[in-house]
């Protein structure tokens, strides 16, 4: 086997690998690689309708990777729809995720049924692709049960469009959010949490008379 095999190989698995991810930046990404690799390879072996082939895979790869990057923090392309703690929606998306969302939360458990609960789905378009559920604990504290995203968007962190509205919290009278426990989420520090201890602690700033206010 010459280099040059071992490069078209290389660049075949690639392509082939990106086609069993679950999440669309890392398939995009790795499908890129791949493509950028047999251009090369087919250029070397004067193979051009291959060439033009993996070049106009480059140009959609690229495209697409920069629509997801550009976007992933707009509040146009993601929006968090509050729901009833005990919608038959809500108990869906639940029941269709229980086994990822038990993965990453063994402890998880929701009770529609207990007061002071709040829950968020994050969507893009027709698409459910996280939720944030909180109970207020009447001491001006939000604690999240369950910051969840969907395996598709696992690269992205959709629930900071929940996070940045202080608004929803104060709704429920809270004043400061903390996650549970040993929650392994590192974006938090960006929207302005700190650590203590094992969780992350957001204090929401004052509301500003006649406006929502906006953290982050």
């Amino acid at each position: 086997m010459t280099w040059l095999d071992v490069i078209g190989w290389t660049g075949s698995a690639l392509l082939v690998w990106s086609l069993l991810q679950t999440r669309l930046l890392r398939l995009r990404a790795l499908n890129l690689v791949g493509c950028l690799v047999l251009i090369g390879f087919n250029a070397a072996l004067a193979v051009w309708p291959m060439v033009g082939l993996n070049i106009v895979l480059t140009v959609i790869n690229v495209w697409y990777l920069s629509r997801m990057l550009a976007t992933r923090h707009d509040a146009k392309a993601y929006q968090a729809v509050e729901v009833r703690p005990d919608d038959e929606f809500l108990a869906y998306t639940l029941r269709l995720h229980s086994r990822d969302i038990a993965s990453f939360n063994p402890g998880f458990v929701w009770d529609p049924a207990a007061p002071d609960g709040a829950a968020f789905l994050i969507v893009n378009g027709a698409e459910v692709v996280g939720m944030v559920l909180f109970r207020a604990t009447g001491d001006g504290v939000a604690r999240v049960q369950l910051d969840y995203v969907t395996q598709r968007y696992r690269d992205f962190t959709p629930g900071e469009f929940v996070f940045r509205q202080s608004q929803y919290f104060r709704k429920h009278g809270c004043r400061t959010v903390i996650t549970p426990p040993g929650m392994l989420s590192p974006y938090y520090d960006k929207l302005g949490f700190r650590r203590e201890g094992e969780s992350y602690v957001l204090d929401l700033p004052a509301p500003e008379p006649g406006a929502g206010v906006t953290v982050g």
